[in-house]
């Protein structure tokens, strides 16, 4: 679907393109910048002037939805992360990333290349006063104009945007984001929620993949349109696969083995229900998941016999239901504490 709409690098978080910001966003970015309150800014809010092709207008939705409740899943269980960090609670696109991005450009009422693509509801930009269709001028001191592009590859200016964004929230706990509004450029500081290290995105394709710092759902994968309970349970074995860091497990060891890579998703579907309830969702969600998804998906990563069959994992899932009970029942604020309670795999040593 979205090799006619979108041309958007799996490994990156959020699209990219080489086409040059408009003049007038090119001059204001170098104009000062104001500092505004929420209330100050929200009058200012940027409309779409068309409504939207229903393609780019289900690619938003389903950014939103995983944006959303992948932040939900990281800030909940971010206590229990060895290595947290804070997030922001917004997800930025590039009109170069689209077919017709000058078109889709002009309709979102952007006046800029990078624009906000989606908030999470009451998150920590939209409480700071950030918009959908916010035009983006800088990320801290970073003007996206003054990024270079000559002879880079599409994704590499999104990329260096992207890192300065985490960098400011690791190191700082806030992102100052410059946006232009009627008035002239605004900068917005938003304070950083605490999170677990690892970002939700939707890439392309039709699989759902975790890399060690991100997990990438692809539109055409078969769970995506799920209620979001199953659709957050989805995000939480792939989530599970960076909070145990089995990426890392690999790199050190041999890379992946069939019986090490199946020990690895048996542990990534036990873990499911503890983030899961952390974040607010019945653990029952992650073996719901499995009974819908698995009996219509069991033909080729089971056949592999890199990952259990569908009704074993089920098994599996709901062996920890007793366990995360007791966690809860021990803790003093209702959480369950994996990190101290979760019996890992054993994994065979190199």
């Amino acid at each position: 679907r979205r090799a006619g709409i979108v041309m958007r690098s799996a490994a990156l978080a959020l699209a990219i393109g080489l086409i040059a910001a408009p003049l007038s966003a090119q001059s204001n970015a170098q104009a000062p910048a104001t500092t505004a309150s929420p209330a100050a800014t929200a009058d200012a809010s940027p409309a779409p002037r068309a409504p939207l092709p229903p393609e780019i207008l289900e690619l938003r939705t389903q950014d939103a939805r995983v944006l959303t409740l992948g932040y939900r899943l990281a800030t909940a269980n971010a206590r229990y992360c060895e290595d947290a960090t804070h997030v922001a609670g917004l997800l930025l696109h590039d009109m170069g990333a689209y077919k017709d991005g000058d078109r889709i450009g002009a309709i979102l009422g952007l006046r800029g290349d990078i624009g906000v693509q989606a908030l999470v509801p009451d998150g920590p930009a939209m409480r700071a006063g950030l918009l959908v269709d916010d035009t983006v001028l800088a990320i801290g001191d970073m003007e996206i104009a003054a990024i270079p592009t000559d002879g880079s590859k599409s994704w590499e200016r999104i990329e260096t945007i992207r890192a300065e964004k985490e960098r400011l929230l690791a190191e700082t706990g806030a992102l100052p984001i410059t946006v232009l509004r009627s008035g002239g450029p605004v900068t917005i500081v938003v304070p950083g929620t605490p999170a677990c290290r690892s970002r939700f995105e939707v890439g392309e394709g039709g699989s759902a993949v975790a890399d060690g710092h991100r997990v990438v759902i692809g539109p055409g994968f078969s769970g995506i349109d799920y209620p979001d309970p199953l659709l957050a349970a989805l995000l939480s074995h792939e989530f599970g696969h960076n909070v145990l860091k089995h990426r890392a497990w690999f790199d050190a060891n041999g890379g992946r083995k069939r019986k090490t890579v199946r020990l690895s998703e048996r542990e990534a579907d036990r873990i499911m229900p503890w983030l899961l309830a952390n974040a607010g969702f019945e653990p029952q969600a992650a073996s719901e998941f499995m009974r819908r998804w698995g009996p219509w998906n069991d033909g080729w990563i089971f056949r592999e016999r890199t990952h259990d069959g569908w009704d074993e994992r089920v098994e599996y899932i709901e062996a920890e239901f007793p366990a995360i009970e007791a966690a809860r029942a021990a803790s003093t604020d209702g959480g369950v504490d994996w990190s101290r309670y979760f019996r890992r795999e054993t994994f065979p040593k190199r």
